[in-house]
């Protein structure tokens, strides 16, 4: 009986880095749709109470409201804020997750923090800052730029698509109208720009690691 080791054969996959479209569409657009209906679930609380929870959001550089971070995404200041957030939030998170729903936590975890810290530590004091907007910049910037880091022309396709539909989202970034949290905007496409970088070094870590061997 040999013991000599052996290349264990691989079957060709789609490279999870290469990706464009979720490898499981279904359960994607589940969790997508699922996360949007909570943002309509907690308005709808917020106006049947009326329980204020708009209030619960960041307040900047101030201890006492640091918790909002946590809330904010998920609190809106009326139905026309959050209509306005709806299908960016629906389509941007349903294309972030082509490396997995697992992956996609985490780069909505880094996005929804980095926002929120920006957001913090930058927006004007006596202001409170409620909106999923942030998630839907962080969400376009790393669909944008995960081609680059990641090397892949399928994927810079779709940026280049993304882009040419919605890059006028992305003037949301600059300073305009003092109802409109422009940090929100420019630190969660930041945090998802942060996410695409750390998300490529990790999948190239994994393929350079050696391929196991068999022993017959």
């Amino acid at each position: 009986m040999s013991t000599q080791p052996q290349p264990v054969p691989s079957r060709p996959r789609p490279s999870p880095a290469k990706r464009v479209l979720p490898p499981k569409p279904l359960a994607a657009g589940v969790v997508a749709l699922t996360f949007t209906m909570l943002l309509y679930l907690v308005e709808l609380v917020d106006v049947l109470l009326p329980a204020q929870l708009d209030l619960a959001g960041i307040h900047a550089r101030s201890l006492a409201g640091l918790d909002g971070i946590a809330w904010a995404p998920v609190l809106h200041a009326g139905w026309e804020h959050l209509l306005a957030n709806t299908v960016p939030v629906l389509v941007f998170a349903f294309l972030a997750m082509a490396g997995g729903i697992a992956q996609w936590v985490a780069v909505t975890a880094t996005i929804w923090l980095v926002a929120g810290l920006g957001v913090w530590l930058t927006a004007p004091p006596g202001v409170v800052t409620v909106g999923a907007s942030g998630l839907a910049f962080g969400w376009l910037a790393f669909l944008l730029v995960r081609g680059i880091f990641n090397r892949s022309a399928a994927q810079l396709v779709v940026a280049a698509v993304l882009l040419f539909g919605w890059g006028g989202m992305l003037w949301g970034i600059l300073p305009g109208n003092p109802a409109i949290s422009w940090q929100g905007h420019l630190f969660g496409a930041l945090g998802g720009v942060l996410a695409a970088w750390v998300v490529a070094r990790a999948d190239r870590a994994r393929a350079a690691k050696p391929p196991g061997t068999l022993r017959a």
